[in-house]
C-alpha cells in the first residue's frame, strides 16, 4: 500500500541535522522558504513553491536551466538599456485540487489545522504535510513528496497523497504545464521587460501525458516539458479520461476521482525537461516525450535518486562534533552547492551564477564568486571545477576582443558574464531606498581577471592536472598577464608601475569624491594580486615541458621582451601606505573622511548597505573610509603570510610581523558587511588571532541566508559564494589546509566550540580521510594506483603513499 503513517514521516524532525523544517503557513516567509527549499541537479533547479501556487505577491515557482539566458531591451526614462537574464522556464509544478464544485485550494482561503514542510538534505527531497478544512467543514490531509532526479538529470517527480478525514466525494485534480511565465522574481527589476518566452507547441501524447514547447525571444533556445500524471488507489492505477485544456503557451489535464472516508488516493506527476543547448538530442520535443515515456514509477526513480545523493554525501560531507545546528546548516550549504553544480553540469557550457539556480537576482550572472566556490570542489569533485573553468576558456576570445576595444592587450574578462562572455554589468541600477536609477560603474572591477588566474592555479595545485594547464590554463594565465602588463603604467618620478581607473572588491568606492572621472588609482588588492599573476605567468615556463612551452610561445606570439616587462613590473609595482604600515586601500584613501558609524547605526539600525542609505541622503560612500566588504583583507584571505612576505620583499617594501594584524584591526572597524562574502573573509583572516570572534563571524555568515540577514535578499536566490565560503572555512581555514609547492599542508587551529572535524578529500588523485581535533591530526589514505604525496604539519613534511595512515600531534 502507498499510505505511510504520519508518525514515520515526521518523527523527531527538529533533532535531525539532515532536515530543514518549517511549521505553519507564513505568507511573509514563503519567498525565503521557496529559495531555501529549492531542488536541483546541476542541470536545472526549481524553487520550493507549492504545486497549487502561481506567481503572485507571496509565491514564485521559478525553474532555471544552467546557462540558459535571453536578452531584452527596456526604455528607462528615454534611455534604452539591455539586460541578459537567466530565463524562468515554464512552470512544471502545477498540481491543483478542489473538492466537489468548490474553489481550487488556496492556503490563504482555507482553515489550516496543520502545516509542516521538510527539506530532506540526505535524500534530496521536499516533503509537505497539510491538513485543511474548507468552507463546508470537510477536513482533508495532503502529503506531498517531491524530488528532481540527480540520477536522471532531465526528470522531476511530484507525488501527492489525499486523505478525506471526515467526508467522501469527488476530488478534482488539475495537472498543467504553464509557459506564460515571466521573469518577475526580483522587485527592483520589474520595470524591465521580462517576457522571455514565446509559445511554440502544446499537445497531448495520450490520456496520461501532455507536452509543451516554448522558445526564448532573442537567444532562440527551445525549452520543452512533458508531464505524465497518474492516479493510484493503493498500487492499483485508476484509469480515467481527463479533460484537456490547451491555450497558447499552456496545457492542462483535469482528472475527476472519488475519495472515500480515510481511504488514501495518490497522484503521481513525472516530468521531463530539456532545452536545445543540451547534448545528444535530436529535438527537445522528441527528447522529453521519449524520456517521460520511458521513466519508471515514482519509487523506482526515487531509489536511483537517493542512491546518487548517497554517493555524493560519501564524497562531500563534513562531520563535526557537538553542534547539530551548525551541522544542519553546513549540510544545507553543501546540498545547495551540489544542486547548482554537480556531475550533471560537466557537459553543460555554464558558469556558476552568484545566486545559484535559486532565483533571478543579478539576472543569473556569473561574477567572481567562483573564488569562494571552487576550493570545495577542487578537493571533492575536481572534474566539476575543470568543466567550470572551461566556461571561462571558451570566452577567452571575447575577453581578448574586449581588451582590444579598451586599448589593452591580452584578455579582459567581464565583471558579470552570461551566455557569450561579453560584459553584462548593468549600466544603471535601481536604489530601492531612493527609487532612483543610478549609473553603475562596477564593470571596472578588473580584479575578476585576477580571480580567474587564481582559480586556474589553485585547481592545478590541488589536482596536478598538467594537461589542463598545458592546453587551456596556461593560455588564460598568459593572456591575463598581458592585460595587467598593458594596463600598468610606469611613473618615472617614483620609478614604480601603477594601475589607474579601476575598482577594488570593496564596491563602495567607484571614483574619487567630487569628480566625474571613474575608477581609482593603485588599489592595493589589485596591484599586489596583479604582481602575483605576473609571477605565476613567469613560473609557468618552469612547469611546462619544453616542447609545449615552445608551442605556446609560437601560438601566442610571446616575446622575451614581454617576459622581461612582466619581471620588471613584478618587482616595481607601487603599493601605497599610510599611518606607517597600513596598506592604503587605494591612493588617496587616507584623505577621506572618517564615518560616523555609531550615529548611523542609531539612526538606521541596519547599515549594511550604506551606499544606498547615503545616496538617498544625497551623499556618497566615495567620501568616507568605509567598505562594503573586505578589500585589502582579501589579500590575507587568498595568500599565506609567507606568500605575501615574498611579494613585499620582491617589491622592496617592508613586511613586519605586525603588518597583518595591524591592517586587520584597521579595516575590520571600517567595514559594513554589505556583502554576504564579507564575514567569510573577516572570519578567515582573524581565525588565528581571535578564534572567538572568528567563530562568531562564521556563525553569522552561516546564517546569512537561513536567517535572511540582509532583509529579503535570500528570496531572490541564495548567496552561493557565501554558502560555499562557510563550508570552506570549515574545510580549509580551521584545518589550516593549504595546497602550495606540491605539498598538502595542515596547520589546524580549531575554535574552542569545535571539538573535531572529519572529512574526505582528494589531492593529486589520492583519496584521504582526515580527522582533526585539538590534539592530533589523523590522515588515512585509500589504496589506489597513484604516486605518493607530501603532507606537512606546520614545518614537518612526510611522504605518504596510498594505503598509508599517519597520526601527528598538534
Amino acid at each position: 500500500m502507498r499510505r505511510r503513517s504520519k508518525q514515520q514521516i515526521w518523527e523527531n524532525p527538529f533533532e535531525d541535522e539532515w532536515l530543514l523544517v518549517y511549521q505553519g503557513f507564513q505568507p511573509e516567509q514563503e519567498g525565503l522558504r521557496e529559495a531555501l527549499c529549492t531542488l536541483g541537479n546541476g542541470n536545472f533547479a526549481t524553487r520550493g513553491a507549492t504545486p497549487e501556487s502561481e506567481a503572485d505577491d507571496i509565491h514564485y515557482p521559478g525553474t532555471y536551466f544552467a546557462g540558459c539566458y535571453n536578452r531584452l531591451e527596456t526604455d528607462i526614462s528615454g534611455r534604452v538599456v539591455e539586460n541578459e537574464s537567466i530565463v524562468n522556464a515554464p512552470n512544471w509544478l502545477t498540481l491543483r485540487y478542489k473538492i466537489e464544485d468548490g474553489n481550487w485550494f488556496d492556503l490563504r482561503q482555507a482553515t489550516i489545522h496543520n502545516y509542516i514542510q521538510q527539506l530532506d538534505l540526505r535524500n534530496g527531497m521536499l516533503h509537505r504535510n497539510v491538513v485543511f478544512e474548507d468552507s463546508s467543514g470537510r477536513i482533508t490531509c495532503v502529503h506531498e513528496r517531491r524530488f528532481i532526479s540527480m540520477a536522471e538529470p532531465e526528470l522531476a517527480c511530484i507525488e501527492m497523497t489525499f486523505i478525506a478525514e471526515n467526508w467522501s466525494g469527488k476530488l478534482q485534480i488539475l495537472s498543467a504545464l504553464e509557459g506564460r511565465v515571466t521573469n518577475n522574481g526580483v522587485a527592483r527589476y520589474r520595470q524591465l521587460n521580462n517576457r522571455h518566452l514565446e509559445p511554440i507547441e502544446a499537445n497531448k501524447i495520450d490520456d496520461e501525458t501532455i507536452y509543451l514547447v516554448v522558445e526564448t525571444t532573442q537567444s532562440k533556445i527551445r525549452i520543452a516539458e512533458a508531464a505524465r500524471t497518474r492516479v493510484f488507489h493503493g498500487d492499483e492505477k485508476i484509469r480515467s479520461v481527463p479533460l484537456l485544456n490547451s491555450e497558447s503557451g499552456y496545457i492542462s489535464q483535469e482528472f475527476s476521482i472519488h475519495l472515500n472516508h480515510m481511504d488514501p488516493v495518490t497522484v503521481e506527476k513525472t516530468v521531463s525537461l530539456a532545452n536545445s543547448r543540451a547534448r545528444a538530442i535530436s529535438s527537445v520535443s522528441i527528447e522529453v516525450q521519449k524520456k517521460v515515456s520511458r521513466a519508471g514509477n515514482f519509487e523506482t526513480l526515487l531509489h536511483k535518486h537517493r542512491l546518487r545523493w548517497d554517493h555524493l554525501w560519501q564524497r562531500c560531507s563534513i562531520t563535526i562534533s557537538n553542534n547539530k545546528d551548525v551541522s544542519r546548516i553546513l549540510n544545507l550549504h553543501i546540498f545547495h552547492l551540489l544542486q547548482t553544480v554537480s556531475l550533471n553540469t560537466i557537459d553543460i557550457d555554464a558558469g556558476v551564477p552568484a545566486r545559484g539556480l535559486h532565483g533571478e537576482a543579478y539576472h543569473g550572472h556569473v561574477f567572481w564568486d567562483e573564488l569562494f566556490i571552487f576550493p570545495f570542489l577542487n578537493l571533492r569533485i575536481p572534474d566539476i571545477t575543470r568543466s567550470l573553468l572551461m566556461y571561462r576558456h571558451r570566452r577567452l576570445a571575447e575577453s581578448k576582443w574586449a581588451a582590444k576595444q579598451e586599448g589593452y592587450q591580452g584578455a579582459m574578462y567581464p565583471w558579470q558574464s552570461g551566455s557569450d562572455g561579453r560584459e553584462e554589468t548593468q549600466t544603471l541600477h535601481l536604489n530601492p531606498i531612493s527609487k532612483r536609477w543610478i549609473p553603475d560603474k562596477s564593470h571596472r572591477q578588473r580584479h575578476i581577471n585576477i580571480a580567474i588566474v587564481y582559480k586556474v592555479w589553485m585547481y592545478y595545485q590541488v589536482t596536478g592536472d598538467i594537461d589542463f594547464l598545458l592546453y587551456y590554463g596556461a593560455e588564460m594565465i598568459i593572456e591575463i598577464a598581458r592585460f595587467w602588463a598593458s594596463i600598468t603604467k610606469y611613473n618615472p618620478t617614483s620609478d614604480r608601475y601603477e594601475i589607474h581607473n579601476v575598482m577594488g572588491p570593496d564596491e563602495y568606492h567607484d571614483s574619487y569624491p567630487d569628480t566625474e572621472e571613474p575608477g581609482l588609482r593603485n588599489n592595493a588588492y589589485t596591484n599586489i594580486m596583479a604582481v602575483w599573476v605576473l609571477c605565476r605567468a613567469l613560473e609557468l615556463f618552469d612547469i611546462l615541458p619544453e616542447d609545449r612551452s615552445k608551442n605556446i610561445w609560437d601560438d601566442l606570439g610571446l616575446t622575451s621582451e614581454e617576459l622581461e616587462l612582466w619581471e620588471r613590473i613584478s618587482r616595481k609595482m607601487r603599493i601605497v601606505f599610510h599611518d606607517e604600515d597600513i596598506i592604503s586601500q587605494f591612493e588617496g584613501y587616507d584623505e577621506l573622511l572618517e564615518f560616523d558609524w555609531q550615529g548611523y547605526k542609531q539612526k538606521y539600525g541596519n547599515i549594511q548597505r550604506l551606499d544606498r542609505i547615503l545616496e538617498a541622503e544625497g551623499d556618497s560612500t566615495n567620501r568616507y573610509k568605509v567598505s562594503k566588504q573586505a578589500d585589502v583583507l582579501m589579500l590575507f584571505y587568498l595568500l599565506s603570510a609567507e606568500e605575501l612576505q615574498g611579494i613585499f620583499e620582491r617589491l622592496g617594501y617592508p613586511f613586519k610581523p605586525e603588518t597583518i594584524p595591524n591592517n586587520i584591526e584597521y579595516y575590520i572597524n571600517r567595514t559594513s558587511h554589505g556583502s554576504t562574502l564579507s564575514r567569510i573573509v573577516h572570519s578567515w583572516v582573524i581565525a588565528r588571532s581571535d578564534r572567538d570572534l572568528s567563530w562568531n563571524l562564521f556563525k553569522e555568515a552561516l546564517n546569512s541566508d537561513v536567517a535572511d540577514i540582509q532583509g529579503g535578499t535570500t528570496a531572490e536566490g541564495i548567496h552561493l559564494g557565501a554558502v560555499a565560503g562557510t563550508v570552506d572555512l570549515m574545510q580549509r581555514c580551521y584545518t589550516g589546509l593549504e595546497t602550495r609547492g606540491d605539498i598538502l599542508r595542515f596547520n589546524p587551529q580549531l575554535p574552542k566550540d569545535l571539538d573535531r572535524i572529519e572529512l574526505d578529500l582528494i589531492y593529486r588523485r589520492n583519496w584521504l580521510n582526515v580527522r582533526i581535533d585539538h590534539k592530533k591530526l589523523l590522515i588515512k589514505s585509500k589504496h589506489y594506483a597513484v604516486g605518493p604525496i607530501k603532507i606537512a604539519l606546520q614545518s614537518q613534511v612526510i611522504e605518504m603513499k596510498p594505503g598509508d595512515s599517519i597520526e601527528l600531534q598538534i
